[in-house]
């Protein structure tokens, strides 16, 4: 795909944002549409927001409007008039989402499962012919998630939600962009943690410039 001229919608939580970055320039779609002169890149991302609805009804505002702004609620505002659409996020529903991962049955948006499935399904119908471009969360050094204080209602390990996105992915043949396989990003390591991912969740400069590279390379071969 020759992405010069292209308009891109960049659907995603804090690291779409920008967080982690020195300034707005240094996000990774910024250097995508810098370095591969799309026309736009079209900044869709949201801190602290996930793919799916919790499953337990929001008690604060914060909550609520976190769950108002879930992938899954708030594709349907994003702009008609792009060329290709790229869903990067997974890592918040690991981190302090609530909500079951489900089945691969489910359809319902407060599951894992049922909001991949939704938000997939909806974005191919909203942007029919357009590519659609997933991306799996990145390593982080908080990988398994257990049970505590009745906080988190069963125990989860970020894999399992990498898992997931792959799986649903591959189901409506939408191409995958697996950071979580091939990012060459793990925080683990202290000296990549230091380099590319201080807080050990969130890219710094350095590190968006390599999603950057990658996924220009990933696009270009589509």
């Amino acid at each position: 795909m020759n992405l010069e001229g292209l308009k891109i919608a960049f659907l995603g939580d804090s690291i779409t944002e920008g967080v982690g970055t020195s300034s707005s320039d240094k996000i990774y779609h910024s250097v995508l549409c810098r370095e591969a002169k799309l026309s736009e890149a079209i900044n869709y991302g949201i801190s602290a927001t996930r793919f799916s609805r919790q499953s337990i009804a929001p008690q604060t505002p914060d909550e609520i409007s976190l769950d108002r702004n879930a992938f899954v609620e708030r594709f349907g505002t994003m702009r008609d008039d792009v060329d290709a659409v790229v869903v990067f996020g997974g890592t918040n529903d690991f981190g302090h989402g609530n909500a079951p991962l489900g089945t691969f049955a489910d359809r319902a948006v407060d599951t894992f499962y049922g909001a991949c499935h939704c938000l997939f399904s909806g974005l191919i119908k909203k942007y029919l012919g357009k590519p659609i471009v997933i991306m799996t969360p990145l390593h982080r050094t908080d990988e398994i998630k257990l049970a505590e204080n009745g906080e988190v209602a069963f125990d989860r390990s970020l894999k399992e939600y990498v898992n997931i996105i792959r799986e649903v992915s591959e189901y409506y043949s939408l191409p995958v962009l697996d950071l979580y396989a091939s990012s060459g990003m793990q925080p683990a390591i202290k000296e990549i943690q230091d380099t590319y991912i201080p807080d050990g969740l969130h890219p710094n400069d350095k590190g968006n410039a390599v999603i950057a590279r990658k996924l220009r390379i990933f696009l270009e071969a589509l």
